[in-house]
């Protein structure tokens, strides 16, 4: 393993979870296709950046640095923040500008870097300040309540506050579904039904686009040792809980 890793689920609606990590040694990983955005504090070689990443809407291969911390607050959705579009940040990130050593520019104020401990009380001020939003109709819609809005209408209310279309959204967590299947020793053919795709070639072009992998190969994998950290934890842990239900 590359990092060593701790999150914790909040207790903030807006946020999916707060996570912390810190990678060992340097080596690159499968950073896997994720539907959320997230807020990441990054200390290397005694500086720090804040940067919010959006979406990904395909795997990439990610360098990690050598003894680098990191500290993140994933968001649910439905929150987003009207200041920094989603939809302009769906497969890349913005480093905001640095406030000296212990802060960061955000809608011309200077902010003081949010830790672990402190990311519910930041979120907190994030919403005060109207900086933080969030969509009710896209969080009820993505949990299955059924909107009154046309399709048309939903689907924009989904692109502004997650950059991303309600379908696409499925197609991510449905490749998050399969890979927890296949990685709890589901066979390929059992994943391939129980998460509908078409056939066994239908998942294995979704996996190895948001995944990164063909299904032999998850099968073959050592634990998530080769994804990112966002689907090794909470991802992983919320679809597993749901089959054991």
């Amino acid at each position: 393993m590359s990092f060593t890793f701790d999150e914790r689920p909040s207790d903030v609606p807006l946020v999916q979870t707060v996570w912390r990590t810190q990678s060992e040694r340097a080596r690159a990983f499968t950073s896997v296709a994720v539907s959320r955005w997230e807020m990441v504090v990054t200390r290397l070689k005694g500086r720090t950046t804040f940067s919010v990443r959006g979406p990904e809407t395909r795997a990439t291969r990610a360098p990690i640095p050598p003894e680098a911390e990191f500290f993140g607050i994933a968001f649910n959705h439905g929150a987003f923040m009207p200041a920094l579009p989603t939809a302009e940040l769906v497969d890349t990130a913005v480093d905001l500008p640095r406030a000296g050593r212990d802060g960061f520019w955000l809608h011309g104020r200077a902010w003081q870097f949010p830790s672990f401990e402190t990311a519910h009380t930041f979120v907190q001020r994030l919403v005060r300040e109207g900086l933080l939003v969030h969509d009710a109709v896209v969080g009820d819609s993505h949990r299955g309540a059924r909107a009154k809005l046309t399709a048309r209408s939903l689907r924009r209310r989904f692109f502004r506050a997650t950059g991303l279309t309600p379908g696409l959204i499925r197609q991510i967590e449905s490749a998050s579904q399969a890979t927890a299947l296949l990685q709890s020793g589901v066979s390929i053919v059992d994943t391939a039904n129980a998460c509908a795709y078409f056939d066994q070639p239908h998942l294995t072009r979704a996996l190895k686009r948001f995944i990164g992998h063909t299904p032999a190969q998850i099968l073959d994998m050592n634990g998530f040792a080769d994804m990112s950290l966002s689907y090794k934890t909470s991802e992983f842990r919320r679809v597993m809980d749901a089959l054991r239900r």
